[in-house]
């Protein structure tokens, strides 16, 4: 039951969500396709439900050819690569509403873990792919919130690229492992509020006081033992 009314609520709130958005979205859309590299929409693969790809939709905030340059899909706070408009669009998640789209057509929910690329999903051991492949990848999650500045520790960590496998995909998959077990429609409700919450009051901790058993971690120490060892390794 829980499923059926949870694709119940993502078709109706994706559609009501599209309709009144769309008034919104049309000047974006005009001034991304007068401005950067006149592209709109991004489409990059991610692994959904049963370990299918999807492509997932997103307003394009950098240059084409960001993938094969710098740090590839980990992004860092002031990526040469994010356009201008980018930037804004990043900032207040706008980019991300697109996926409103690939929620309607059923490749993600409102609420799950977050889409995964390929080469990372790769990373992950087979338990916690187990867990990704059960569900539905969603527009936001417990891993949207709490990783919602991300690009924050990655600037931080000597080698981005490696902090984030040898890290933060740990941490990612602790998170879904969390709401996998945890899954029901009052915690799919309260992470929907939440995610208004914290894109309002970005330095909210309000997450960690309604869901008291979330996986512990401290980030910024993350980074600190990270720089501090693969410094003493160089």
């Amino acid at each position: 039951m829980y499923l059926f009314f949870k694709r119940i609520f993502d078709i109706l709130a994706s559609l009501l969500a599209i309709a009144v958005l769309l008034p919104f979205m049309i000047p974006i859309i005009i001034a991304l396709l007068l401005t950067g590299e006149h592209c709109v929409f991004y489409f990059q693969e991610r692994i959904g439900k049963g370990g299918r790809s999807f492509k997932i939709w997103k307003f394009a905030t950098m240059l084409k050819n960001s993938p094969n340059m710098g740090t590839g899909t980990i992004t860092v706070r002031d990526d040469p690569r994010v356009l201008p408009m980018g930037r804004f669009l990043r900032k207040t998640k706008i980019n991300e509403l697109p996926q409103l789209m690939n929620i309607l057509l059923g490749d993600m929910s409102v609420i799950g873990p977050r889409p995964l690329v390929p080469h990372e999903y790769e990373n992950y051991t087979d338990e916690v792919k187990k867990v990704f492949c059960g569900l539905k990848p969603g527009l936001s999650g417990i891993g949207s919130i709490i990783f919602r500045d991300e690009e924050r520790y990655t600037s931080q960590a000597s080698d981005p690229v490696l902090f984030n496998k040898e890290v933060m995909q740990h941490r990612k998959g602790d998170l879904e492992r969390w709401y996998a077990s945890h899954r029901s429609l009052w915690v799919d409700f309260m992470l929907i509020v939440l995610t208004v919450w914290v894109v309002l009051f970005p330095e909210s901790d309000a997450v960690h006081r309604v869901f008291k058993d979330l996986p512990p971690m401290d980030l910024q120490r993350d980074v600190d033992d990270f720089n501090r060892r693969t410094s003493s390794a160089s």
